[in-house]
C-alpha cells in the first residue's frame, strides 16, 4: 500500500543501522525512495549491517533504495552521493541528518582526534550535507530537513561531564535554529528530533553492554515520530525541537508500551541526555536504605563486594574503580577487578583507576543495593563518571549479583 511518502526521496546519513535505518524502513513502507548515505560498505567487526544489507531491507519493506558510500566529513563524497540521488530519483524531498559520533569523556580525557571526529561528523557534517542538499530541496513541494539532535538545554550539567560531545551535538541543533529561519521563505522545514529515553541500538549496546536493552526503547519509536514530522506541511512545521513521545502523544498515541525493548520495564526506562524531565517514575521514588543517608551501609557494601570478587570476575571485567563518595559518609573507596585476585575497600587503589565515579552516599547505597541502575544514575546526573565509560558500565552486572545479598 502506498502512503504519504510514496514516490518521495529521503537522503539519510548514517542509515545503515540503528535509528537511521529504522526511519528508512518506516518511509519504505509508504513506497518512498531512500538514499542510504553511510560509511559501512564492509561488515563491521562488532556492529551488524552495511549500506547494502540495509538497502535490501528497504526494498523488502516496499521502497526503492540507492546505497551510497559516504563519509559526511568528505565534501566530494557528499556531492557525489547527492548527484547520484538526483540522477536515480530525480530530486530530494527530505534530508535526515542522523550520522553522529559520541565520546562521553571529560575535557582532560578527550583526545583531540576524538574531539575533531565529533565536531566534523556531528556539526560540520550536518552543515555540509544540508548545504549540498538545499538547492534540490528548494525544488520539492514539501521539503524537510530533520536533524537527530537535542533541544538546546543550557544546564551546566550537560556540559560539565562531556563538554566536547555536547558542543558537537548542540552544533546540529544550532543548524536547526539558524536554517529554519534562513530558509523559511523557501518553505523548507528544518526541525530536530530527540528521544525521551535511551534507544537500544547495536552501537549503544557496544558502549553500555547488553543489559541496557531492557531499560531502553526500540528505534521504531523515533522512526514513527519522524514519519509524523516529515509528513506535515513544511511551511507550517519548522524550527521545532521535537521529543519522540511528545510527537506520538500529539497524534493520539498514548500507549507506548510496545516500544519498550522489554515491556515489563516500560516504566523503568533510562532517560536520554539533555532532557530535564524524564519518565523515570521508579527512579524518582524515595528508596529505603540502611539509613536515610546511607551512612551505615557503605562499609557493609564493600564487605559484601570483597566476598564476591574472584579470579573469573577479575578476568572478565579488567577494570579498576575509584569511588568519590560525598554526603554523610564522605570518603574514597575502590574496587580493583584488574590486578591479581582483585580487591576492594576504603581508600585509593594501589593501581591507577580506569574510571572515577562520584556520587552522594545515599545514591551510592541505592545503586549497590540494586535500587538505582548505574546507567540510569549517570543519565539523571546522580552519578558523575570520568575516565573509561565502558568499564564503568560493566558495574551493572556486579550490582545485579549483589542485589540479593544486600
Amino acid at each position: 500500500m502506498m502512503g504519504k511518502l510514496a514516490g518521495r526521496t529521503l537522503f539519510i546519513t548514517g542509515g545503515s543501522r540503528g535509528i537511521g535505518k529504522a526511519i528508512a524502513l518506516r518511509a519504505a513502507q509508504d513506497g518512498a525512495n531512500i538514499v542510504i548515505a553511510a560509511k559501512t560498505a564492509e561488515p563491521h567487526p562488532k556492529l551488524p549491517g552495511t549500506i547494502y544489507t540495509a538497502a535490501k531491507e528497504v526494498e523488502a519493506a516496499g521502497g526503492k533504495c540507492l546505497p551510497c558510500i559516504v563519509d559526511v566529513r568528505e565534501e566530494k563524497q557528499v556531492i557525489a552521493a547527492v548527484d547520484a540521488a538526483i540522477k536515480e530519483f530525480g530530486g530530494i524531498d527530505i534530508l535526515v541528518n542522523n550520522a553522529s559520533a559520541i565520546s562521553l569523556t571529560g575535557t582532560l580525557d578527550t583526545e583531540m582526534k576524538r574531539y575533531d571526529l565529533m565536531q566534523n561528523i556531528n556539526t560540520r557534517g550536518t552543515f555540509l550535507v544540508s548545504k549540498i542538499c538545499l538547492p534540490h530541496l528548494k525544488k520539492s513541494t514539501n521539503p524537510h530537513i530533520l536533524n537527530l539532535s537535542p533541544p538546546l538545554n543550557m544546564s551546566k550539567y550537560w556540559f560539565s561531564n562531556h563538554v566536547a560531545y555536547t558542543m558537537a551535538k548542540y552544533g546540529m541543533s544550532m543548524c536547526v535554529l539558524g536554517m529554519a529561519e534562513e530558509f523559511a521563505s523557501d518553505g523548507i522545514a528544518v526541525n530536530a528530533l530527540w528521544p525521551r529515553t535511551a534507544i537500544h541500538t547495536a552501537a549503544i549496546e557496544m558502549l553500555t553492554g547488553p543489559d541496557s536493552a531492557k531499560h531502553s526503547r526500540k528505534p521504531e519509536i523515533v522512526a514513527d515520530a519522524a514519519y509524523y514530522i516529515l509528513t506535515k506541511p513544511s511551511r507550517s512545521c519548522s524550527g521545532n525541537f521535537f521529543v519522540d513521545d511528545d510527537v506520538l502523544k500529539a497524534e493520539g498515541i498514548t500507549d507506548l508500551t510496545h516500544y519498550a525493548c522489554d515491556p515489563s520495564y516500560a516504566d523503568k526506562l533510562m532517560p536520554d541526555f539533555f532532557l530535564e524531565n524524564a519518565p523515570m517514575t521508579s527512579l524518582g521514588k524515595k528508596t529505603e536504605s540502611a539509613t536515610s543517608d546511607g551512612s551505615d551501609g557503605i562499609a557493609k557494601i564493600f564487605k559484601t563486594i570483597e566476598k564476591q570478587i574472584n579470579p573469573e570476575l577479575v578476568k572478565k571485567v579488567q577494570g579498576v574503580y575509584l569511588f568519590q563518595v560525598t554526603g554523610a559518609q564522605e570518603g574514597l573507596w575502590h574496587i580493583d577487578l584488574k590486578n591479581g585476585s582483585g580487591s576492594s575497600g576504603k581508600g585509593k587503589p594501589e593501581a591507577a583507576p580506569d574510571c572515577t565515579l562520584s556520587m552522594d552516599s545515599k545514591n551510592f547505597f541505592d545503586m549497590f543495593s540494586g535500587k538505582l541502575k548505574p546507567s540510569a544514575a549517570f543519565m539523571t546526573g546522580k552519578l558523575k563518571i570520568t575516565g573509561n565509560l565502558q568499564i564503568a558500565m560493566k558495574l551493572e552486572k556486579l550490582m545485579s549479583s549483589l542485589k540479593s545479598k544486600m
